[in-house]
């Protein structure tokens, strides 16, 4: 079963991917090797107020949620990026940060979210090397940023 096929069976989309917010790219195609700009989801809406933390205002689950989402959307980069998924020889790497509350310690558990959804997607091509880090702030409130290293045939 392709990679295609398994997103449809398991009934995901992917997401249009967006332009850049900044003076970078998606992604850079290096040799066989594809790097994967760091894609976020905002923990809510812009307002006033401060922004929410997971292990505070967002639970494990909703974070974990929001690094699935973010998943797919890298996959949409590589899809776009690369034409067919089925050239995706090995997810090599996946750096995810959590926008987390000092006492927090369970960013592994948020980025699972992104490392279940690739091997579901990939089968063992998805399975990677991995850091899942904290982090005081990310960009625009986001309560997850992911980014990853992908190697293709």
């Amino acid at each position: 079963m392709t990679p295609e096929q398994q997103l449809a069976r398991l009934g995901l989309t992917l997401p249009a991917p967006a332009a850049p917010g900044g003076n970078y790219v998606p992604f850079v195609i290096s040799g066989n090797l594809l790097f994967l700009s760091g894609k976020g989801l905002p923990a809510r809406p812009p307002g006033p107020g401060p922004v929410p933390k997971v292990g505070r205002e967002v639970s494990v689950a909703e974070a974990y949620a929001d690094a699935r989402q973010i998943g797919l959307g890298l996959i949409g980069v590589m899809k776009e990026a690369l034409g067919e998924l089925a050239r995706v020889r090995r997810v090599v790497k996946v750096l995810g940060m959590v926008n987390a509350h000092p006492d927090f310690t369970e960013h592994p558990q948020v980025i699972n979210g992104c490392s279940d959804l690739f091997v579901e997607v990939f089968g063992e091509r998805g399975r990677h090397a991995r850091s899942a880090v904290g982090m005081g702030s990310l960009p625009r409130g986001f309560s997850v940023e992911i980014e990853a290293i992908v190697e293709f045939e």
